[in-house]
């Protein structure tokens, strides 16, 4: 079933979700809930979708990047963001632990502020200790573009979004994104958009 994807002002977004404890996870609802986030992140479709952003303060993230996400993306391109295919799985209950001062920046955009995107530093190197679908620990180390998609999953949890972590002046319509930038590196964003004056 595909569900509603809530857009930026909606007051969900911007609270801390709750854990869910063990009897939820393995309870119908949730086990329904994870197949009907799968399904909406699919068909939107996205890379990963937490449970705030179809209205539900709930920990809870479902994550995949398909290979054929990354068929119109050049293979220079793909190198720098270390971006390979990631299989679905399930975060719950997440605590992030950033392994590495190293960042990267890159366009980010988000289902919840459909149409736009911003350059965001992030994390190269992060490792997340949550619970998946069956309630068992997990420990995920990642790297590259998944490491940016579990920072920004579960920023979700904490009510942040990319816009509270952006470069505003980067700030672009998705349109205008394909149009100047798509397959341009970020160091040349930067050389023709001038710094923000003093």
């Amino acid at each position: 079933m595909k569900l509603t994807v809530c857009q930026a002002g909606e007051a969900v977004l911007r609270r801390k979700a709750r854990a869910l404890s063990r009897d939820e996870i393995l309870g119908s609802y949730i086990q329904d809930l994870i197949e009907s986030m799968r399904d909406t992140m699919r068909d939107t479709p996205g890379v990963g979708l937490a449970a705030p952003q179809i209205g539900l303060p709930l920990q809870l993230v479902v994550i995949e990047d398909l290979p054929q996400y990354m068929q119109t993306i050049a293979a220079e391109e793909l190198a720098e963001r270390k971006r390979r295919p990631v299989a679905f799985h399930v975060v719950i209950n997440a605590t992030l632990t950033i392994e590495r001062a190293e960042t990267a920046e890159f366009f980010e955009g988000c289902l919840s502020l459909a149409g736009f995107t911003a350059i965001v530093p992030r994390a190269t190197h992060v490792r997340v200790e949550c619970l998946n679908e069956k309630a068992e620990p997990i420990a995920i180390a990642a790297e590259g573009w998944y490491a940016r998609i579990l920072q920004h999953e579960i920023d979700h949890l904490q009510g942040t979004l990319y816009i509270d972590r952006m470069n505003p002046r980067s700030f672009s319509t998705q349109d205008n994104y394909v149009r100047h930038w798509k397959d341009k590196p970020v160091s040349q964003f930067w050389q023709q958009v001038p710094p923000q004056p003093e």
